[in-house]
């Protein structure tokens, strides 16, 4: 598109009008006095040299006409430039009412300015009524999340209290249960959250990532295998800049993302170098994600079959929190279809770099 359009146009009218103006005074006068001297000749003598009346008269008449058409071009480019400007003041009076679907109109698009102004308030007002709308979605979320371990907690605890349960170690340990889910939907709330906001707390220091792979491997590798995995680990040691305890959740999400999903099988827990980036992945044996759900796998609470989801206790924040903690060590987090149909995570970190002890990662770092 091309730019100042707009102030192009005002000049171009202004100058036309210039000189439509001057070609009326300077075109008419012949005119006039062409018609004036054939009825009233001069009478013999010097010419006077300052203007008699109806000299005064012809230039203001004319000049009148000019002043005329120069009003008519102003008031229809001040229409064509004032009708966007008008919408959009309306609009944002709309918005600021709370209607968010309102939108303004950019009328004429050869003027180029706002036109262009137009569009991006528009945008903004998509912008707002998106995050709206994801947060009244969130909020419905979270609350369904956090209702049924709370119910349960609630029934268990109601039921003891009148004597239909015997407080006995199975029951203690039921309730356990449901409380580290609400504390770990909790934390997972919390790091997505500040991660949005930019404001994700990392203890950042120098980290050999084989020893915090190998200790969540050795973790969770009897879970896997009572529920029919085993677990194949190959590690490569580098060293990065970056918080291990972030680190260490953002794997345990992947394995029991794995653990939830995946076919009993084998799951490859692999670190390499890739570049400048130290590369943690997580290979299943299947089923992988559909092509429509892995571009929005690692957003909040997204889910491919939101029953399965729930039957098997999915929150649907364990890869958002994946990607959040990626990110926020200035890498990233990615799928992929691995060659035998299963599926490929990789958490990609910066490696180490040579610039001093103070040396950090493009990563915002705050205090809880």
């Amino acid at each position: 598109m091309k730019r100042y359009r707009l102030s192009r146009q005002i000049i171009v009218s202004m100058s036309v009008v210039a000189t439509i103006a001057m070609l009326i005074v300077f075109v008419g006068s012949f005119i006039f006095y062409g018609i004036y001297l054939s009825y009233f000749p001069p009478p013999p003598g010097p010419i006077p040299l300052l203007p008699e009346a109806s000299d005064v008269v012809m230039i203001a008449f004319f000049l009148l006409i000019g002043l005329a058409l120069a009003i008519v071009v102003a008031l229809r480019l001040a229409k064509r430039i004032l009708a966007p400007l008008n919408s959009l003041a309306e609009s944002a009076r709309k918005i600021a009412a709370g209607d968010l679907s309102a939108r303004a109109f950019p009328g004429d698009r050869s003027l180029g300015e706002t036109a262009q102004l137009v569009d991006d308030f528009n945008s903004m007002a998509q912008r707002l009524q998106d995050i709206a709308e994801d947060m009244t979605a969130w909020n419905a979320t979270i609350a369904h999340e956090l209702r049924t371990p709370l119910t349960v907690l609630k029934g268990r605890l109601q039921g003891i209290a009148d004597g239909v349960f015997s407080p006995d170690e199975a029951l203690i340990r039921n309730l356990l249960l449901q409380v580290d889910g609400l504390s770990r939907l909790v934390e997972d709330l919390r790091t997505v959250t500040l991660a949005d906001g930019g404001h994700l707390d990392l203890r950042i220091e120098e980290i050999g990532l084989a020893a915090e792979i190998r200790s969540v491997a050795e973790l969770l590798e009897p879970s896997l295998v009572k529920a029919g995995f085993s677990l194949d680990v190959t590690l490569v040691d580098v060293v990065v800049r970056g918080d291990g305890i972030r680190i260490r959740q953002a794997l345990l999400a992947l394995l029991d993302n794995a653990q939830r999903y995946a076919r009993p099988g084998a799951i490859e827990l692999t670190t390499l170098k890739s570049g400048n980036s130290a590369v943690i992945r997580v290979e299943d044996e299947g089923p992988g994600l559909s092509p429509a759900f892995a571009r929005r796998a690692f957003e909040p609470f997204a889910r491919s079959e939101p029953s399965r989801s729930r039957r098997l206790s999915g929150s649907g924040l364990g890869l958002s929190v994946v990607r959040a903690i990626a990110e926020a060590h200035g890498g990233r987090a990615a799928y992929r279809r691995s060659s035998r149909g299963g599926a490929v995570f990789e958490i990609e970190l910066p490696l180490m770099q040579d610039h001093g002890p103070d040396a950090a990662p493009d990563a915002a770092t705050s205090p809880s």
